[in-house]
């Protein structure tokens, strides 16, 4: 069975990845395992060690290189708005704004050293970023609009607040985010069609879309 592990900023933003791999493979039989953070063994809708640093200090650990000897492929999430300043990565050059493949690129290389470059070399195409422009809230946008707001990359938790608080009659806190309400709004991703209809107005999702591509993933069952 293809196995995949999670390395992403909270799980809030697992939830959503889970989902849309779930679409993209046209199957809810997925093997995901939770590496960053962990859920709670009691209760896999709690933990306590989210964040983007501990994003960036799991990618230097000796648990990731671990994490290779049983899953088959490892994804990284990380949302650019956090980035901004952090050891030389910025929005912008002395040509104005970065588009988003230029960011993501930017914040790719970055993660290369992070995790040293002759692991990176051995083991690539087994590495998936997850790179949002700017948090995965962006992602879900095209789910919801159907104007240019869907491909926004900055105020998007507010933009999809506004959506969601007419169509699930519910809105988001940015500082205490329930999983539950992550679940009802990315649950759609679930849904190969949508997913495959709805992905590409996304910049930065469509470019982790197109990173799954080009490992010509074939999902293998257990019989």
């Amino acid at each position: 069975m293809t196995t995949f592990g999670l390395v992403t900023e909270g799980i809030t933003d697992q939830i959503v990845i889970e989902n849309i791999l779930s679409g993209y493979f046209d199957t809810n039989d997925l093997i995901v395992n939770p590496l960053q953070p962990e859920r709670d063994k009691d209760n896999d809708n709690k933990s306590d060690h989210g964040g983007w640093t501990l994003v960036i200090k799991y990618c230097q650990s000796e648990d990731l290189k671990k994490a290779f000897q049983y899953l088959d492929y490892v994804i990284i999430q990380i949302d650019t708005d956090v980035l901004d300043g952090y050891e030389g990565i910025s929005y912008r050059d002395k040509n104005g704004e970065l588009s988003p493949e230029q960011l993501i690129e930017k914040v790719k290389e970055k993660f290369k050293s992070l995790i040293g470059e002759d692991f990176y070399r051995e083991y690539y195409d087994r590495i998936i970023f997850a790179i949002a422009v700017h948090s995965t809230e962006c992602w879900l946008l095209p789910l919801y609009y159907r104007d240019n707001r869907k491909q926004k990359i900055t105020g998007c938790l507010d933009t999809l607040n506004r959506a969601i608080n007419k169509t699930e009659k519910f809105t988001i806190d940015k500082n205490d985010k329930n999983l539950e309400y992550y679940k009802t709004i990315s649950k759609k991703y679930r849904e190969h069609k949508i997913l495959v209809n709805n992905y590409p107005n996304n910049p930065s999702l469509k470019i982790f879309i197109q990173d799954i591509e080009t490992r010509n993933i074939v999902i293998e069952f257990d019989e």
